[in-house]
């Protein structure tokens, strides 16, 4: 009987001393991770800032470090903490680079067909607003002018056939053509 109180009152000893020893544990841990913080965290936030260059980021990624070591479950030790501190600032900053460029393909591939389908869009109604400047413009024209710059402009003849055609000398056709083209090109530069 006597075995049996002491074995329980060694037990119960033995309880409250793990229980203390882990209390005690527990302390030293707080007071390893403050300590730490200050000790590291200048450090621990320069490495950070170096291998992203985003201040702002580099910041909140040094506070998540200790956010990390505070969910750490394991006993802490002095000597190996400043190593632990820089392993979860690297593990993050991979992670963090890795969503970074993720994010810059995601929006790079979009931007890059977005555009590709604005530019398009926007590049047809642009031809069709000059198109319709450069027809008004045409009507504009002095009669013999107007068939020239359309001769040229639109069914491609050369200067010799437009002069055939017209029983003009190729000298007149070109003056002509020089003139309709210096009037078109003042006029679409007004409208745009």
């Amino acid at each position: 009987m006597h075995l049996m109180v002491l074995s329980s009152i060694f037990a119960f000893v033995n309880v409250t001393q793990k229980a203390k020893n882990m209390k005690d544990m527990i302390l030293k841990s707080a007071q390893l991770i403050e300590d730490s913080y200050t000790n590291y965290h200048h450090s621990i936030y320069l490495y950070i800032y170096y291998k992203i260059g985003n201040k702002e980021e580099a910041e909140d990624l040094a506070q998540d470090v200790y956010v990390r070591l505070m969910d750490y479950d394991r006993m802490l030790c002095t000597e190996t903490i400043k190593y632990f501190l820089f392993t979860i600032a690297r593990n993050l900053v991979t992670d963090y680079l890795r969503r970074y460029y993720k994010k810059q393909e995601m929006t790079s591939y979009m931007y890059e067909h977005s555009v590709t389908y604005t530019n398009e869009i926007e590049a047809c109604v642009i031809a069709n607003d000059l198109e319709a400047c450069e027809k008004y413009r045409l009507s504009l024209l002095p009669t013999q002018r107007r068939i020239i710059y359309t001769m040229s402009r639109f069914e491609d003849k050369s200067i010799s056939d437009i002069s055939e055609e017209l029983n003009l000398s190729p000298r007149t056709v070109e003056n002509h053509l020089r003139m309709g083209r210096h009037e078109m090109r003042e006029f679409i530069k007004q409208c745009m």
